[in-house]
């Protein structure tokens, strides 16, 4: 079914009370000013200089399998996956255009999310572990009821690049080719449109206080929203913009940073407060001598993934296609520590406050502690790179969506 003229969303405050949102966030942080490079020491694990930042053009064969379930009910390359808040299903999505809802525990399909035309890159469960969403490339966006185990609502965009949920509500954000983003209440889908500026919408997501949003554009630019009138609070363009796609946002669970991570190989910190940007890091070992047999993506220093410490500002994990993982002092402007990893990596996640779990093309999960910078377990099984990555709310289980067709769940994680 297909909604061509949504519903216009009513005012976004006019909600049950026990939806409420956080609310506002603390006075504007202090500025953080000037960028110089960090003379802070790299701490690498053990890796070759030839083998960091590519690899042959044959994956290499597991040395182990550490997966306790692998879940095989894709046919194609797995781009998604999500666990619920509850820890105990898993949604995934791939190129076979097929979506599941399966059993974290045993790997059993509780039911698959049908009706896509075309491949499933985003999904994710809701706050409260009640509703699922999935959305294909071609636009394609469904959500479902888990107890049900049916369509609650579905909507038809442009091409699809990201979706999100509200963090205490359920409400839908979503950007597209076209450069618009969406927000759906669901399942009314009353809704509110936040105007392309020209450029096609790369990564979106709505800040900690639940009444701001950023979104991130293909040509180096950004901007922060404010949801209820649907208007831009804060344009980074310009000098301040990065100078090609940002692939990457994250945002400080304070709500006061957004850190934006692009292909040029810069990551930037803005203040959400007043628009300014306020830090700029470049990639660790940019300038490493690199194999010339390399592939131009295996040299690339482009930045795929961000993420703040968990309850801070003051720690970034910057996570890049070169192999490097980079903790940043984000008040000294400090480079801790570089992590060497042999493949690009993809994805990047925080454990709690001391450790990062990193997902390679390599087809390898790592985990870093980020107080000494060193490798402290990883766990393989994949035979293909790794696409996407997710943590269970309890800190305890690691999901995994590959190229190789499958999702694998890890378990004992480092405490």
């Amino acid at each position: 079914m297909r909604f061509d003229t949504p519903p216009p969303m009513d005012d976004f405050s006019d909600r049950d009370d026990d939806d409420d949102i956080p609310g506002d966030l603390e006075d504007d942080m202090e500025i953080i000013e000037g960028y110089e490079d960090s003379d802070v020491d790299s701490d690498e694990a053990n890796f070759d200089d030839d083998e960091a930042g590519g690899g042959d053009t044959h994956f290499p064969a597991p040395s182990r399998n550490d997966a306790k379930i692998t879940f095989q009910s894709h046919d194609q390359a797995v781009f998604s996956c999500d666990v619920n808040a509850t820890n105990t299903y898993v949604v995934s999505g791939g190129e076979d255009d097929r979506a599941f809802v399966w059993n974290l525990t045993n790997g059993e399909v509780l039911f698959e999310c049908t009706g896509h035309k075309d491949s499933v890159t985003c999904v994710g469960f809701n706050h409260d572990s009640s509703l699922v969403a999935t959305g294909d490339m071609s636009g394609c966006i469904k959500v479902w009821d888990i107890s049900s185990m049916s369509t609650v609502w579905e909507f038809e965009t442009s091409d699809l690049r990201w979706l999100h949920w509200h963090p205490v509500a359920n409400v839908l954000f979503a950007g597209t080719s076209d450069g618009n983003a969406w927000l759906w209440k669901i399942p009314s889908g009353d809704c509110k449109t936040f105007q392309s500026f020209g450029a096609e919408s790369s990564a979106g997501k709505i800040l900690p206080d639940g009444k701001r949003a950023v979104t991130s554009y293909e040509d180096g630019t950004f901007r922060i929203w404010d949801l209820k009138s649907a208007t831009v609070n804060h344009s980074i363009t310009g000098s301040a913009a990065h100078s090609s796609t940002i692939t990457t946002l994250d945002c400080s669970s304070t709500g006061d940073l957004v850190a934006t991570g692009s292909t040029d190989g810069l990551t930037k910190l803005t203040n959400v407060n007043n628009g300014k940007v306020v830090a700029t890091f470049g990639s660790a070992n940019s300038e490493r001598p690199g194999n010339p047999d390399e592939t131009e993506l295996d040299n690339s220093n482009s930045v795929e993934s961000v993420a703040f410490a968990p309850g801070s500002s003051n720690i970034l994990a910057v996570g890049s296609l070169n192999g490097n993982l980079s903790i940043w002092d984000v008040p000294n402007q400090m480079e801790r520590h570089t992590c060497r990893h042999p493949g690009g990596i993809v994805r990047l996640l925080w454990n709690g406050q001391n450790h990062v779990i990193t997902v390679c093309l390599d087809g390898v999960v790592r985990a870093w502690d980020t107080r000494s910078g060193q490798l402290v377990k990883s766990w393989e099984g994949h035979v293909a790179g790794i696409l996407d990555v997710a943590l269970s709310p309890d800190g305890k289980t690691i999901v995994t969506a590959s190229e190789d067709c499958t999702c694998a769940v890890y378990k004992d994680l480092p405490d």
